[in-house]
């Protein structure tokens, strides 16, 4: 099995900087970006004060899940791309790529979407009071998930692929719609570094989200579409799953800080 991977990886690179090989080398990166991701986060914990802790805890989680899936893809699609090329080690004419691992991606969306907007009570320490806020968002972003995946597998452009798709944006924007509103209101007694670290927060989730959807339309676009939307949707997990994490960092250290030095 290792002998065949490891024959699989020299072909593949073959493909070089197509937009096969682009999509490989990010499903790579992903791979060991979000790995380095869970063990900083991880490290980091007894940097901030314990009643943070778990916001530390979580954001390592998202990453070591988002690690085995991207792990898992890198092999699926490996192995796509490996077959592009015969025997004799030269590209089939007119061959593409035809099946991709989304099923693995939305298990791992599944998983970990729900788990980022927690970290939103657990930022503003709102113990059993936050449920209710917890609860609307997991349920939003379920709803979310759930039907991007019937648009996902839908025939690219028929109605069901576009009516789906178009549910799951309106589950997105009242995700926004929450954090907009409720969040806010929340908001005004926390320390000024959390807020910052909410703001962070929200702008992700209304701008770095926007990568998915604009990524998904990208099926549209000729034979190399569903690869391209594959690369935008590796970008936006590295991006909303990391930078998320650091974001979300940076806010309790400081604010542990804050809490040092008042009780001094």
């Amino acid at each position: 099995m290792l002998t065949l991977a490891v024959s699989d990886t020299a072909t593949a690179l073959r493909v070089g900087l197509s937009v096969e090989g682009v999509t490989l080398y990010l499903f790579w990166l992903g791979t060991v970006a979000m790995g380095a991701g869970a063990l900083y986060f991880w490290l980091m914990m007894g940097t901030v004060a314990k009643s943070y802790r778990s916001v530390m805890v979580v954001a390592g989680i998202i990453c070591a899940v988002a690690c085995f899936h991207y792990f898992r893809m890198s092999a699926i699609y490996l192995e796509q791309v490996a077959g592009l090329f015969d025997a004799a080690g030269q590209r089939i004419a007119g061959k593409t790529i035809t099946q991709f691992p989304t099923a693995y991606r939305y298990i791992d969306w599944l998983i970990t979407v729900p788990l980022l907007v927690l970290e939103v009570p657990l930022l503003l320490r709102l113990g059993r009071k936050g449920t209710g806020l917890f609860r609307s968002l997991v349920l939003a972003s379920i709803v979310m998930l759930v039907f991007a995946w019937i648009a996902e597998v839908s025939p690219v452009g028929g109605t069901s692929w576009w009516v789906n798709y178009l549910i799951s944006c309106v589950a997105w924007f009242y995700i926004v719609y929450i954090l907009f509103s409720q969040v806010s209101a929340q908001m005004q007694a926390q320390p000024e570094s959390i807020v910052r670290a909410l703001k962070g927060l929200r702008m992700f989730i209304l701008v770095g989200w926007t990568i998915y959807p604009l990524g998904f339309l990208m099926a549209l676009v000729g034979t190399q579409g569903e690869s391209i939307r594959e690369i935008c949707y590796n970008i936006a997990d590295v991006i909303n799953k990391v930078g998320f994490g650091l974001v979300c960092y940076q806010g309790v250290r400081m604010a542990s800080e804050g809490e040092a030095d008042h009780s001094r």
